[in-house]
Parts: structure tokens; C-alpha cells; sequence
């Protein structure tokens, strides 16, 4: 999938793009990098450390005639929280139900939780009563390998949660399983999918990875990104958080004192800077979908996996799903679908034979985005909207 050898020569689209869209964020803070939008929030036990390099691609020229490539995705992945509350068996066939729905020639997913034994950092102080921290064992990687899963995001508000060292034992856990992994900052991971180039850079509001609430900043990664590769994908974790926080709407949204950004700004900005689809999750319920210049904003996927119960599975916040996209070489639609998971009474991500939650996707997309929703069929088909 990707390994580290130089770069080729990348597209005239994507290089103009990526000269454009840097030299207006230069001009526009004047060349010197102006204050954040939004301070970084940075949560207890959270530290320094090494981000880690981003994975470059095999370098292979990108065949005259490619085809368009398929890319899936899924919200929050908890697989079990360690020492005690771990699915049965070892955690072996945790998404059995599921893995069909997840293929792709590139499947991306939101990692919710270091993969690592316990650092003696964790954010949670032995009294605490309102802190959460998950961790999992770092040979559980080998469960997403297992599940087809190519690239795991970090960029969350739990990928710290034992500190520097519990953040690169995840990547190390990851490598091994030649699965790759984004979201720290400066972090552009590029991959090679069927001779596609397709960089992947993850985003929140703290300060392990790259900034969500610094517009301008976050520009300046996708402009870079554009010039790397032909299709560009944002993982980004955003939004306020509850049962209720299914609705996007323009603004800052707030959780427990901290800024989780502006979730349409960012994304429309994103795509602005070069971006092809914005993967979004973090509210852990799902949200409505738009299309904006002809690029897909999936605003979250949700719940997809908590493990030992380590998330709440009760009415919408255990619906998930599984969100695969075709896009051309260089980055325009070519399809995509939509289909209904739920966490069940162990945490396992099942399929729905009830659609819920696509059900939930299409009525909210209808009403947050009346001229711009993405609409869908009864299979789960996203059609654009007309001129979309």
C-alpha cells in the first residue's frame, strides 16, 4: 500500500492549486502566521513528543488510463479499554459482521484510543469521575489489519489519553501491521491506491495534531497536501458531543469548555484549499452530508465500534455506518454510498437491517442542507444535488 521512496513528478491541477491557495494564506497573514481562531485545547495528561514522519507512496507513475479508485470510511473505533473491559476471545473476529461493508481499495477509519500498555501517564487521576481513557492492547492492530482497515486517524481527543509515549507506541503497533496513520501535526500521510496518489492529513482542536480551529493553518497543510498527491481526503474530528448534537449548523461549537471548531467553516475552507472529501466524526451521532463544489462533506459517521462497552450504545449514539466513495484520479465524484452499522450489546459493530441510521442521514441532510444536501436511495446511493 505505501512505502518510502521519492515522490514523482505530481499533477499540473493539483500543483497550481497547491501555489494558489498558499500564496493567498501567505498574502492574508503576511507571511508570518497570524493568531489562532481558536486556541488548542489541550487536555490533562497530554505532553510533547515525536509526531512521527509521514508515510510517502511507492513512487510508481500513475497509469495513463487510471481508473476512479474507491475509498471507505467509519466514525469512532474503540475496540476495548484495557486492563478490564476487552471483548471476548482476545478481541479475534471483532468486526466479522462488518468487513464486507468496510472494502475499499483504501479503508480509513477513526482510531478513538491508543493501542499500548499502560505508560504510568494516563489523563485520568485515580479519583477522577468525569474523565474518560481508553487504551487497548497494541497487538489488537492486528484486529484492523484483519478487517481490511489501510489508515488509521489519531487525531482525536483520545489519542493522548497516555501521553506521548502511549501516542507513538499506537504508531509502532500500527507499522507492524503495515497499517498507516495520520493525524499529528505537519502530518500528511500519502498512499498509493491503484497508481492514485492520495494524501490523508487528520485534524482536531488539540495540540497533538493538526489544527482544527486555525483556519489558516489548516490551509497551509492542504495546500501542501495538493501538491503532493491527486486526491486529497481531510480526517477531522469535530463538533460538540451528546444524543442531541445531530444537527450542523454555522458557528463555533463548544463541549466542556472547549472550542470543537466551526464544522461547516472548516470544512468549506478545506475544500477551498484543495480537500476532495472531509471525513468528519466526533459528536459520536451521526450527521447530514452535503456537497460543496462538487466535494462531499460527511459531517460525522458516528459511533462504528465500542468495545466492552466502552462507548454508549443507547438510541442514537450506537448508530453508525460505513461511508464508501469513487472518485476520479483527480478527485472529482464518481459515486458513493452509505450503509447502517450499530455498536451491539457487546460493543460489536453489526450491520442494521433496519437502516437506521441511514435513515437519521437523510432527514438531517434534507433539513441542515436544503439546496446542497446529499441525497440518498433506499440502497444507500448519495446522488449531488442538480449543478451539485
Amino acid at each position: 500500500m505505501y512505502s518510502a521512496a521519492p515522490l514523482p513528478t505530481r499533477p499540473r491541477r493539483r500543483l497550481v492549486l497547491a501555489a494558489g491557495v498558499l500564496l493567498s494564506v501567505l498574502l492574508a497573514t503576511g507571511c508570518a502566521g497570524g493568531e489562532p481562531e481558536g486556541g488548542a485545547v489541550w487536555q490533562p495528561g497530554a505532553g510533547g513528543g515525536d509526531t512521527g514522519a509521514p508515510v510517502t507512496p511507492s513512487g510508481a507513475p500513475e497509469p495513463a488510463d487510471a481508473a476512479a479508485i474507491s475509498l471507505s470510511a467509519t466514525g469512532d473505533i474503540i475496540m476495548g479499554n484495557a486492563p478490564n473491559r476487552l471483548p471476548a476471545n482476545g478481541g479475534k473476529g471483532f468486526f466479522d459482521s462488518v468487513k464486507k461493508a468496510l472494502a475499499a481499495d483504501l479503508v480509513m477509519g477513526n482510531l478513538e484510543e491508543p493501542l499500548t500498555v499502560d505508560t504510568g501517564t494516563g489523563k485520568c487521576g485515580p479519583n477522577s469521575t468525569r474523565c474518560f481513557q481508553f487504551r487497548a492492547p497494541p497487538e489488537y492492530a492486528a484486529h484492523l489489519k484483519d478487517a481490511g482497515f489501510d489508515l488509521l486517524n489519531q487525531a482525536n481527543n483520545h489519542g493522548y489519553d497516555f501521553g506521548p509515549k502511549g501516542y507513538e507506541n499506537t504508531q509502532a503497533a500500527l507499522e507492524k501491521y503495515d497499517l498507516a496513520h495520520t493525524g499529528a501535526p505537519g502530518q500528511i500521510t500519502v498512499v498509493d491506491v491503484k497508481g492514485v496518489k492520495v494524501a490523508v492529513a487528520g485534524f482536531s482542536s488539540y495540540v497533538w495534531s493538526n489544527p482544527l480551529t486555525d483556519i489558516a493553518a489548516a490551509r497551509k497543510v492542504i495546500a501542501e497536501a495538493a501538491g503532493m498527491a491527486d486526491v486529497v481526503v481531510v480526517q477531522v474530528h469535530m463538533g460538540a458531543e451528546g444524543a442531541a448534537m445531530t444537527r450542523v449548523e454555522p458557528g463555533t461549537e463548544m463541549f466542556l469548555g472547549e472550542n470543537r471548531g466551526d464544522p461547516v467553516k472548516f470544512s468549506k475552507a478545506m475544500i477551498d484549499a484543495g480537500a476532495d472529501l472531509i471525513v468528519g466524526h466526533g459528536p459520536h451521532v451521526l450527521r447530514g452530508m452535503e456537497f460543496y463544489k462538487g466535494r462531499l462533506i460527511a459531517y460525522s459517521l458516528g459511533n462504528f465500534a465500542g468495545g466492552g462497552n466502552s462507548l454508549n450504545n443507547d438510541g442514537r449514539l450506537g448508530w453508525g455506518g460505513v461511508l464508501k466513495v469513487s472518485l476520479e484520479p483527480d478527485g472529482t465524484w464518481a459515486g458513493g454510498s452509505f450503509v447502517s452499522t450499530y455498536m451491539n450489546d457487546a460493543g460489536k459493530p453489526t450491520m442494521d437491517p433496519d437502516d437506521r441510521g441511514l435513515d437519521l442521514v437523510r432527514d438531517l441532510s434534507a433539513d441542515d442542507f436544503p439546496k446542497t444536501a446529499a441525497t440518498f436511495d433506499d440502497s444507500g446511493t448519495i446522488t449531488p444535488p442538480a449543478g451539485g
